[in-house]
């Protein structure tokens, strides 16, 4: 990736959470933490990654997206709203009566969702559907498809996982955001998945571990799951929750936070001096 991209990219990035903070801070609460960790990854997707038309949402030989751990809705619409899917004043109304953009995605409302997000678990089954359909119908398509780490204690997600591998569906590239924390508390508290890698690999997936806000790692680690030809790929991603927002970043507590737009104006403000 040469420097006017990468460059490209962490603009976007920064964008993308300055987006989600006032989006969020606009309703008052929302779910910021689980968002900002994975901003980097939407900004690399959305602007390098992932063949896709703005202008036509629906394009049949766009790359498709899954994010199943849907509770991280707000980021997913500040990524599109940034990539021109809609107008960035649609932000406004996030999960307010008559809107387009609920707290959970909901492809039937949204230009640019592919899959609504339902229960934990159901969004990354849905996903190797998918991209069991594209390859019995010859399509070059890829599948990109985020969980959570606090969504991995789902079966539903090891279930899906065994059928992509027993499929080999080398068209999916699966990330999982691994910022240690779900609603409850720590993961390692709540239910210690122990070693994801080992976990991934052990079910027959191409599996690589990541710093998930490190653009050229990122890119590096999609290129080589690209390359694979008999089987899914996982990448594990080491990330913060809250990552750029300066009062939900590390802290407990930060699955969903409650914040009016002066708070919210201070975290950009903050982002626009780093």
């Amino acid at each position: 990736m040469d420097k006017t991209t990468l460059d490209t990219i962490k603009a976007k990035a920064k964008e993308i959470r300055k987006l989600t903070i006032e989006e969020i801070g606009n309703l008052g609460s929302g779910h910021i933490g689980g968002a900002m960790s994975i901003a980097d990854l939407l900004a690399l997707l959305y602007y390098h990654k992932m063949k896709v038309d703005p202008s036509n949402p629906q394009w049949e030989g766009r790359d498709r997206l899954v994010v199943s751990k849907g509770h991280a809705g707000p980021v997913v619409y500040a990524a599109l709203a940034s990539r021109g899917y809609f107008p960035l004043d649609w932000l406004k109304t996030l999960n307010q009566g008559g809107t387009k953009l609920p707290s959970h995605c909901d492809r039937v409302l949204t230009p640019g969702i592919d899959m609504t997000a339902g229960s934990l678990g159901q969004g990354f089954s849905a996903a190797m559907g998918m991209a069991l359909g594209l390859k019995m119908d010859g399509k070059p398509n890829r599948v990109y498809t985020v969980v959570g780490d606090g969504e991995s204690d789902e079966g539903q997600v090891w279930e899906a996982g065994m059928f992509a591998a027993a499929k080999g569906l080398s068209n999916v590239t699966a990330f999982t955001d691994f910022n240690k924390q779900q609603l409850d508390g720590f993961v390692k508290d709540v239910l210690d998945i122990g070693d994801l890698s080992a976990k991934w690999k052990a079910f027959g997936w191409f599996t690589q571990e990541v710093n998930g806000h490190d653009i050229e790692e990122l890119d590096r680690a999609i290129e080589a799951a690209a390359a694979q030809k008999d089987k899914p790929a996982m990448i594990v991603m080491n990330t913060i929750k809250g990552k750029g927002c300066n009062f939900a970043e590390g802290v407990e507590k930060n699955h969903s936070m409650a914040f009016n737009m002066e708070k919210a104006k201070e975290a950009i403000a903050a982002l626009d001096a780093e």
